[in-house]
């Protein structure tokens, strides 16, 4: 018998059985496919991932913790004076014990200070800001908000003026405040602001004011004021009273020294 029926003539195609490296790299190509795909929908959970929902999730949690600190703070400063209002009923201390206690509450900012006062105002510029004065370029959005250095100035030059207390939005300084800015927003004491920020001061009205103009560093800020358009309002309030200082007084990373 010939062997010719059991071999392909010359210049036929090879058997069908044989090993095709090409589709088995196709094969693994849909597979990968369908794997990232899948991940994609497994992470979205049916949302849409591009989006910045969860920046927003995040904005309004950290709003929300800042509005609980606010009533926190105003509950600590009821209770606060109910126990002081007890304490000065029970205490047996003398008129002049109480007089420096009373002394040194005001010097710590923890009690009401009424006086003659100013109030500085500082706001972002607006978005659509273009230079005003020749020679300045045209402004980066860095120019157009106000920093955390601008508020320690504007905070710094009314205490070398001589200012008896300071306010801050609606909260008093004490000597372990720390006026941060993260982002677009100030961060005082556990509660967040959004420009326009109002500073509030009590003492003499000259004095402050001079003290103001003074500064180096606010020099530079009225620079942006007055080429950008950032906000810059000094008022004279007349008579104010400033709440005191009702959060915690613990100091967390401090100690006196021995």
């Amino acid at each position: 018998m010939s062997n010719s029926a059991d071999s392909p003539p010359t210049g036929s195609s090879p058997a069908r059985g044989r090993f095709r490296p090409v589709r088995v790299l196709t094969a693994a190509v849909f597979a990968l496919a369908g794997l990232i795909f899948f991940t994609s929908f497994n992470t979205a959970k049916g949302t849409n991932i591009r989006t910045d929902a969860s920046l927003l999730k995040l904005s309004d949690l950290i709003h929300e913790r800042s509005r609980e600190n606010g009533e926190l703070n105003d509950a600590n400063a009821s209770l606060r004076d109910d126990v002081e209002a007890l304490a000065e009923r029970d205490d047996g201390s003398t008129e002049a014990e109480d007089a420096k206690l009373t002394a040194l509450e005001h010097s710590a900012g923890t009690q009401r200070l009424t006086g003659e006062a100013i109030s500085v105002t500082l706001n972002d510029a607006p978005p659509d800001a273009t230079a005003k004065l020749p020679g300045y370029p045209e402004p980066q959005p860095d120019y157009l908000v106000i920093h955390q250095q601008d508020l320690q100035a504007v905070v710094n030059a009314l205490w070398q003026s001589g200012a008896k207390g300071i306010k801050v939005m609606d909260q008093r300084l004490i000597s372990t405040s720390a006026v941060r800015c993260v982002g677009n927003t100030l961060i005082l004491q556990g509660r967040v602001y959004s420009p326009p920020y109002k500073i509030t001061a009590v003492g003499d009205p000259e004095k402050m004011q001079q003290a103001l103009a003074a500064s180096k560093a606010i020099q530079n800020y009225m620079v942006y004021v007055n080429v950008y358009g950032l906000g810059w309002k000094v008022t004279e309030d007349g008579t104010v009273t400033l709440p005191g200082y009702s959060g915690t007084v613990d100091l967390q990373y401090a100690k006196p020294v021995e």
